[in-house]
């Protein structure tokens, strides 16, 4: 226990494990190397005051909860578009379905699109595929069979 050798004698180490691997130095980053890891990579400071453009504590809050309600919304409208299928089901579906599917893909923007120019080129594509999703969804309830029929036609495959 007490040996003069230290850590890294052959008596205090399990067989076959080299001395080299237990030395606690190795466990250690080197000065020089995280001084150029963050010159490199400078550490972003996710919990900071919010940036200017991107609203309140209270604005997120209620985003929040504006997500929460379309998602129930949409568990409330699945049985509803098996048991009375129609136009109102139809919009509302088309309405909460684009609603839901942009706040996630805006999600996937805030998590991976980094930088001004790209982010609001990204979201400017946001808006124009969400248009046209639900202007899609719309055309289809109005001149052809519409969503509740569309699904009850697939499983009746």
């Amino acid at each position: 226990l007490g040996s003069p050798e230290g850590a890294g004698s052959p008596l205090s180490r399990p067989p076959g494990v080299p001395a080299a691997l237990l030395g606690s130095a190795l466990l250690r980053r080197p000065a020089a190397l995280g001084a150029a890891a963050a010159r490199c990579a400078p550490a972003r400071d996710s919990h900071g005051p919010a940036r200017q453009g991107h609203g309140s504590s209270k604005a997120a809050s209620l985003h929040w909860t504006g997500e929460r309600a379309v998602s129930v919304l949409l568990l409330g409208l699945l049985p509803a578009a098996y048991l009375c299928p129609g136009p109102a089901v139809d919009y509302s579906l088309a309405a909460a379905l684009t609603l839901h599917g942009h706040w996630g893909l805006g999600q996937v923007i805030t998590d991976y699109v980094h930088g001004d120019v790209p982010n609001r080129v990204a979201n400017v594509g946001l808006y124009v595929l969400s248009a046209l999703t639900f202007a899609g969804l719309c055309h289809f309830n109005y001149h052809d069979v519409g969503i509740c029929k569309a699904v009850a036609m697939l499983w009746s495959l």
